[in-house]
């Protein structure tokens, strides 16, 4: 993350997406990435990235064994620690470590996440979408980071409803209650309340396309 002044925070706003628009999925990397502390918030997290690299997604994916496949793949490693979330930010300090020991540390241990990570470039900001696999699968989720507060948002027309405040919804969380153990309780939640766009953030904006 590019430092704006804020020093060692990321500023996020996260969205759950039903249908990810195929003209988005130009730009893919392969994300495995182990938890080895995920606790009321606060997250040690080794992450292995694979760029390029559009793996399958679906309930059966396994990513210890996706990390064998795409191994040679691996360009980068980052040991990240992480405070809770408040208001949209987040206490979060990276380090780039050797990705030998990366891979070999991810190997032997912490509660692992797999997912596919699509960058793309969206009115004024850049995106980042997550498709998860395993027992997160079919989760999808679109997330704009920037440097300082993210207001004034133009948010995209596939992004169905917010998830900024729901801590469920961490990757820290994830790891260790994935999404397919309470989503039916979820899709009632949502069917029952409706959307939501959180309102302190200035102004939201819907971004029609692509």
């Amino acid at each position: 993350m590019t430092d704006g002044g804020y020093g060692d925070f990321e500023f996020e706003r996260r969205f759950l997406v039903r249908d990810l628009p195929a003209t988005l999925r130009d730009a893919p990397a392969l994300v495995v990435q182990s938890y080895f502390l995920a606790d009321e918030g606060y997250a040690l997290r080794l992450r292995a990235t694979a760029p390029g690299v559009d793996a399958p997604m679906d309930a059966g994916t396994d990513p210890a064994a996706l990390l064998e496949r795409y191994a040679s793949a691996v360009d980068l490693c980052t040991l990240t620690v992480k405070g809770p979330m408040a208001g949209g930010t987040r206490y979060e300090a990276e380090r780039v470590v050797d990705t030998g020991v990366g891979l070999q540390t991810i190997r032997r241990g912490g509660a692992r996440i797999a997912k596919t990570r699509w960058s793309v470039w969206l009115g004024d900001d850049g995106w980042v979408v997550d498709v998860f696999g395993g027992a997160n699968h079919p989760l999808v989720v679109a997330e704009c980071e920037r440097s300082g507060p993210v207001t004034d948002l133009q948010i995209p027309t596939f992004c169905v409803t917010e998830l900024t405040d729901d801590a469920r919804f961490s990757n820290d969380a994830l790891a260790n209650r994935p999404y397919s153990r309470w989503r039916a309780g979820y899709e009632a939640e949502l069917a029952a309340s409706g959307p939501r766009f959180l309102q302190g953030f200035g102004r939201n904006e819907r971004l029609q396309g692509p």
